[in-house]
């Protein structure tokens, strides 16, 4: 198949720039550590996994023929990437004590963020634009969708393991705030380009 390698480069650049789920796995790492922010890698493969197989399967044509279905994912798109951002800037990092300390994103809350993720869904849509072929459906997606998390596997993991190695050099009250607010100010930008 001679688009193994456009589809391998697409996969690898549109994973590894730090998008909604980089950023988020990067703070998850910082304040939970590795371990902890496991499920939360985890639902990033599995509910993108799920998205790659929408948008293959006709996602952009529902999107087309229903434009309130997508408007209305934009919305809560947006609302829920705000929630997010505002729990990662009042995390606390993974030494630091009290009761009340937040917890890193669940399996079901990642995997359901997937679909409302634009960076994710514009990507998918894209690959399956390029990358999927009505007449070989079933082929394409068994051979893009691997492709696609297979990079996005080793990218969240990279990135988790950034946030977890950060995480000693942010011990000081101080720079965890200035380093969760800015995580979370980032998240808030990364709406931008679903709302405009």
């Amino acid at each position: 198949m001679q688009s193994l390698f456009p589809m391998a480069v697409f996969a690898l650049a549109s994973s590894w720039p730090p998008g909604p789920n980089n950023i988020m796995l990067t703070a998850s790492g910082v304040n939970f550590g590795f371990t902890r922010s496991v499920p939360h890698i985890a639902g990033v493969i599995v509910g993108y996994g799920m998205v790659l197989l929408a948008a293959g399967s006709g996602l952009g044509v529902l999107f087309q023929t229903y434009p309130g279905i997508q408007l209305a994912l934009k919305i809560v798109g947006a609302a829920y990437m705000i929630w997010l951002a505002w729990k990662v800037a009042n995390a606390r990092p993974a030494q630091s004590g009290g009761a009340q300390r937040p917890e890193p994103l669940s399996f079901l809350q990642a995997a359901a963020f997937q679909w409302v993720n634009p960076k994710g869904v514009v990507t998918a849509l894209s690959a399956a634009a390029i990358f999927v072929r009505p007449s070989t459906v079933a082929l394409d997606l068994s051979v893009m969708v691997p492709i696609f998390l297979g990079a996005t596997f080793v990218s969240v993991l990279f990135w988790t393991g950034f946030g977890s190695l950060l995480s000693d050099a942010l011990q000081n009250p101080l720079y965890a705030r200035i380093f969760n607010v800015t995580m979370a100010i980032l998240i808030v930008a990364s709406i931008a380009p679903m709302v405009l």
